[in-house]
């Protein structure tokens, strides 16, 4: 079974890689992933985030910086800043529940300015 900073490192390259199907594959199926819009379930709510996501970030121009990144037990931190195209993401941030080698819950905010 897959450690929680497996996980982690699994997850943080798929972004990385604008692998969907990959990033999908670290999340247990009843996992829950709170954003500001709301709490999304599954990866059938999970995956439009994610397409999303993977879609801006891999437009040319786009940066990505880790900031810091924390694991304790079956909890994982994440700080980074980031900058596309479309938006400046002053401040961004990921907690990570992990059990059994799945993510079973994660929280996502950022400080986030559009640049239109």
């Amino acid at each position: 079974m897959a450690s929680t900073k497996d996980v982690l490192d699994h997850h943080i390259k798929c972004f990385g890689d604008g692998d969907l199907k990959g990033i999908l594959s670290d999340y247990a199926p009843g996992a829950v992933l709170f954003t500001p819009d709301g709490p999304l379930r599954g990866a059938g709510g999970i995956r439009p985030f994610f397409q999303a996501m993977i879609a801006e970030f891999r437009k040319p121009g786009a940066t990505f910086r880790m900031k810091e990144q924390f694991v304790d037990g079956s909890y994982a931190y994440i700080l980074w800043a980031a900058e596309t195209p479309d938006n400046v993401y002053e401040l961004g941030t990921d907690t990570f529940v992990v059990q059994d080698g799945k993510i079973v819950a994660q929280s996502f905010t950022g400080k986030i300015t559009p640049k239109r």
